[in-house]
């Protein structure tokens, strides 16, 4: 069970690794946006998995497209095959408590898409009852993968910048339509609205970097027209040595800003938020595919560093290659070799604080 409590280590690996041994023999839960662009293009070429299942309800999209997979109608169908050891728990956000419970109860080991639960409460039940049951309980926190992040996680970790001052993380889109699924845009339901849609990349970016922060304060706004939950947030976090970080997303954002503004002493690093993975897999390029994970040419971060007559000096950097494989190969370490997950349970419980309050 992954429960380690050093802090500290907040390790993110992006090598592929040899994987050893045999395949994760895996099913998934759902087969719609998140199953079809973040999980399924990973399951199916990674060699340390093998993708057996799927659950299709109405339409068998998978199988159309992966032949060999077998497709269940229900999820106790999924649960009940004794041959699958990872279910992945991609179904909304409302129901991951009690998905993930039936899965732990059913022997499997979870890979759970964020945002882990509704609250830090049903985060701990779950994460005791994997202790229980010997099984992992692993949470997808695919953007400390992304390229942007890699880079920035770079810069600060160089030293480059000196101390820190102040930084800032966005996640800007523009939606002001509604969506069609009723459960994301109903205020009863739990775990909704932008905070848990978004919030948990942000913060867990933040929490990989700098750890739990002294104190936080949240700003919510609802802006869009007949909108019953949050399209709109901003947390203030502050950290040892006067660092402030600041996390905004926004649903109506026209003209986007910088992904990542960091400032220091002896410097300034900004890059916008150019990350190819998503769209190149919603275009079903596959992750072994040369180009995968490479941003274009035009966008480099930009350093600014100051010299001792205080002058600017540019440096203009390529960020390295975004791979979520990097996550695939630690969730395969984890479960065949009981290696640290970087996400750890520590993690997830400071995030559901901060997505809760």
């Amino acid at each position: 069970m992954q429960n380690n409590n050093d802090a500290e280590n907040n390790t993110v690996s992006n090598n592929e690794g040899d994987l050893e041994g045999a395949p994760i023999i895996t099913g998934l839960m759902a087969y719609g946006m998140s199953g079809r662009i973040f999980h399924a293009p990973f399951l199916t070429t990674n060699p340390g998995f093998k993708f057996k299942a799927v659950v299709e309800r109405h339409e068998k999209k998978a199988v159309a497209r992966y032949p060999d997979l077998v497709s269940y109608s229900t999820i106790d169908e999924l649960l009940n095959d004794d041959e699958i050891e990872l279910v992945v728990v991609n179904t909304p956000n409302n129901t991951h408590f009690d998905f993930t419970i039936k899965a732990l109860n059913a022997g499997k080991h979870v890979l759970l898409e964020k945002p882990a639960a509704a609250t830090s409460a049903e985060v701990k039940i779950m994460f005791d009852l994997a202790r229980k049951v010997n099984r992992h309980l692993l949470i997808y926190q695919n953007r400390r993968w992304d390229s942007g992040f890699l880079l920035v996680k770079d810069i600060i970790e160089s030293g480059r910048l000196g101390k820190l001052i102040e930084v800032h993380f966005r996640f800007d889109r523009y939606k002001s339509a509604l969506s069609p699924k009723v459960f994301k845009e109903t205020a009863a339901t739990p775990a909704n609205g932008l905070v848990y849609d978004l919030g948990p990349h942000l913060i867990d970016n933040i929490i990989c970097l700098f750890g739990k922060p002294l104190s936080f304060k949240k700003t919510t706004g609802i802006y869009r027209e007949g909108s019953e939950v949050v399209d709109y947030f901003n947390y203030h976090l502050s950290y040892p040595n006067q660092l402030n970080v600041y996390l905004t997303s926004c649903l109506l954002i026209a003209e986007a800003l910088p992904g990542f503004v960091v400032h220091g002493t002896l410097g300034s690093f900004i890059k916008d938020r150019n990350d190819v993975q998503e769209l190149q897999l919603d275009a079903e390029m596959l992750p072994t595919e040369p180009g995968y994970g490479i941003e274009p040419e035009g966008t480099e971060g930009k350093l600014v560093i100051m010299d001792i007559n205080n002058q600017k000096n540019i440096e203009w950097i390529k960020p390295p290659k975004g791979n979520y494989n990097g996550l695939f190969n630690d969730i395969y370490h984890t479960i065949r070799n009981n290696a640290l997950y970087p996400v750890t349970e520590e993690h997830v419980a400071w995030q559901l604080e901060l997505l809760e309050k």
